[in-house]
């Protein structure tokens, strides 16, 4: 505060809103009175402070010498703030504020987390700047390769910039920042000889073109249909030491753990150890933290891990690999929702690197690139698929032996799974849905089962066990049916441990085991066993395969309502069947299903591709992506219809909605012509700018592209 004139002085009273500084009359000078107490010090008078009094200035600093000027991206989720900032740099740390450093900066008030995006000699900002409060560690933890990735991803889903970043980059770790800073880099060994590389794709016809064509360093994008039984992580560990022959670094993405470790371990095996650093939250804070700075410093020349993966630095950039990209595990449930394959195809495309996209089934992404020519066809001919193929047989529900209806299998099921258990080997049993009885009906009227609290759906976990509500989880004691008062429970659907014990049943001198949610089994002995697991929880027979495969209960992965629906039943039972022993050594899989479906007939015959195919043939018919183009708005009634008023959708786009999805939610989808995809992304991306500006209080979720549309 200024100082008070002479007529009055600056008075602090305090009251019930807190202290208030007044100015009030001074008052008049009377002649003094003895104070007995006045030469007794107060000590409470001597540490008071009086609010009126001047603090120190703050020392002027003086900014670098040479490009004095930082862009900071700062980490702040409004949309209408998703832009650089420019802040002065410090003369003192002029030689740490580099690009890619993580720096505290004052903004609106409050220091806030940022990373440098460039320097710059000056801003084009006329105001004044403020200086950079803190350069918080002198690693260059953002590459600009993957800044400029991070940038085209937010513009391709309609995010920011920040909140890519936050995906990209974990969180700081300075004990393991520390250590890293002083350890010295492990020497690899020698890469295997070339001409160990090639004789695995050899089944492929367009496997050695592909190879010698990551040897000489040129562009080659494949998308490859994996053989029944192929040791996958193998051929990728082959394609990636090729690349690091030719002098470049590779990144390679799987969906989840099992696959992550079967990768890494066939890349130690076949290149050594040194090589490749593993990303995955699994490892911990410190170790991920650690590992990621190993392949920021380039210790490592090859990332291998989950979806978050997608933006790890690699120095010189030469192979990207995505294996099953239809998994719905490499889709970012974190805003702005990239999926991983959309962001290593981006990355290839920016940094000229070569493609490689794996696994046993075919997206209709993947169909897309191979018809407009972007990528190639990496495929196995007719008859080596049918030599490395097992017998596949589609069959209805015939219980014609009392053994295989009391298993709850078909007669042909059933006589697959006793002739393998009695050649020692393991059979395996597909159930799409986990725990005992998910779904219960009412016995008499066979109505659903509802919780009379919230009307959720009733579950048992075991025999004995009471229904519960799979909402709300209260246990329904003395339920009555709704419907005709009835009191007895069916089973609507079954599980897997309800299979694994009806199984028990039948077969009861044979171990039976099971992998899913309640524990997953990596590999299982090739020794007669019943291994009863759910989608993705099949276990590998270490050195061998399974003489059974059997695919149960297929209408609940077939009559989903879900545009991918199709394909990702296919997906299944393809990861599945590809487990099994091929044909010539009694390999069997029985698909419960009728023969006539699309699905069906591709397994039959192998052919992912072609359901892909035609799969992408109806979209393009109906206008649904990848064909099209769309966004999913999602919110209240209100919030949805402000942000479509404040958005200027191209002239093309279609207003598809609004479908209730929630208590209080609702969804719009928008759909347009690919063409416009980018105008659709900048027009909601503004929108939802122009909303965050005004401080509009219920949020839009906007996903472009979502995998569920129905």
């Amino acid at each position: 505060m200024s100082a008070a004139p002479d007529r009055t002085n600056a008075v602090t009273t305090s009251g019930e809103d807190g202290q208030l500084d007044l100015l009030m009359p001074a008052p008049q000078p009377q002649a003094a009175k003895p104070n007995p107490q006045a030469a007794k010090p107060n000590p409470r008078a001597a540490k008071s402070t009086p609010r009126a009094a001047k603090r120190k200035p703050a020392p002027e600093r003086e900014s670098a010498a040479e490009l004095p000027v930082v862009r900071v991206s700062v980490d702040v989720g409004l949309a209408h703030l998703d832009r650089p900032f420019d802040y002065l740099v410090p003369a003192g740390v002029a030689e740490t504020a580099q690009p890619g450093v993580r720096v505290r900066v004052r903004f609106a008030g409050k220091l806030l987390d940022g990373v440098i995006l460039e320097r710059v000699e000056a801003s084009e900002h006329d105001g004044k700047l403020a200086y950079i409060e803190k350069v918080v560690s002198p690693v260059r933890i953002l590459a600009p390769e993957v800044a400029t990735l991070a940038r085209a991803v937010a513009d391709r889903y309609a995010g920011t910039l920040a909140d890519v970043i936050r995906l990209a980059i974990p969180p700081r770790h300075a004990r393991a920042e520390a250590a890293a800073l002083k350890a010295v880099p492990a020497v690899p060994g020698p890469l295997p000889a070339l001409d160990r590389l090639d004789p695995g794709w050899a089944p492929y016809p367009a496997g050695p073109a592909f190879l010698h064509a990551l040897r000489e360093g040129r562009t080659a994008r494949a998308i490859w249909t994996a053989l029944p039984g192929e040791d996958w992580p193998a051929r990728i560990a082959e394609a990636v030491a090729t690349a690091l022959h030719s002098g470049h670094g590779a990144l390679v993405v799987v969906a989840d753990a099992r696959d992550l470790d079967r990768v890494g371990a066939a890349l130690t095996d076949l290149c050594g150890p040194g090589r490749h650093v593993a990303l995955s939250a699994a490892a911990g804070p410190q170790e991920r933290y650690r590992r990621f700075l190993a392949a920021v410093r380039g210790d490592a020349r090859v990332v291998i891990g989950n979806r978050a993966a997608m933006f790890a630095p690699v120095s010189d950039l030469g192979l990207v690999v995505i294996w099953d990209d239809g998994d719905d595990l490499h889709s970012e449930p974190r805003s702005p929702y990239p999926h991983a394959r959309e962001v290593l195809l981006t990355r290839a495309q920016q940094a000229g690197a070569s493609v490689l996209i794996g696994g046993f089934g075919r997206t209709v992404e993947s169909a897309q690139l191979i018809e407009n020519g972007w990528a190639k066809e990496l495929v196995a001919d007719r008859n080596t698929i049918r030599a490395a193929a097992p017998l596949v047989a589609a069959v209805g529900d015939d219980y014609r032996e009392p053994e295989a209806a009391a298993a709850r299998l078909p007669s042909i099921a059933w006589r697959a799974a006793r002739d393998a258990l009695a050649a020692g080997q393991p059979v395996l049993v597909q159930v799409p849905r986990r725990g005992y009885l998910p779904s219960v009906a009412c016995g008499k009227c066979r109505a659903p089962a509802r919780c009379p609290a919230c009307h959720g759906p009733l579950s048992l976990s075991s025999a004995g066990g009471q229904a519960t509500c799979r909402w709300c989880a209260r246990v329904a004691a003395g339920w009555a049916c709704a419907t005709c008062g009835g009191r007895s429970l069916r089973a609507s659907i079954i599980g897997a441990r309800r299979t694994a014990e009806e199984l028990g049943r039948v077969f009861a001198d044979v171990p039976i085991r099971t992998s899913g949610r309640d524990g997953i089994l990596v590999e299982v002995e090739a020794s007669a066993a019943l291994v009863v697991a759910t989608p993705g929880a099949e276990p590998i027979v270490t050195g061998g395969g399974y003489g059974a495969v059997l695919l149960l209960d297929t209408w609940a992965l077939l009559t989903r309502a879900d545009l991918r629906a199709s394909e990702e039943t296919l997906r299944r039972w393809l990861a599945a069947a590809s487990l099994a022993l091929p044909a010539s050594r009694g390999g069997r899989v029985v698909v419960v299903a009728d023969g006539s479906l699309a699905a069906v007939q591709a397994l039959v015959r192998f052919d992912p591709g072609w359901l892909a195919a035609h799969d992408l043939a109806e979209r393009r018919e109906l206008g649904f992506p990848p064909a099209a183009r769309m966004a999913s708005l999602t919110g209240t009634s209100a919030a949805v219809e402000d942000l479509l008023a404040a958005a200027r959708l191209p002239e093309s786009a279609d207003l598809l909605g609004p479908v209730p999805v929630q208590e209080d939610q609702e969804r719009y989808l928008v759909r347009v012509p690919r063409a416009s995809a980018r105008a659709l992304a900048d027009a909601l991306r503004a929108a939802q700018g122009v909303r965050s500006a005004r401080k509009s209080p219920d949020p839009v979720r906007i996903q472009m592209d979502p995998l569920e549309l129905l």
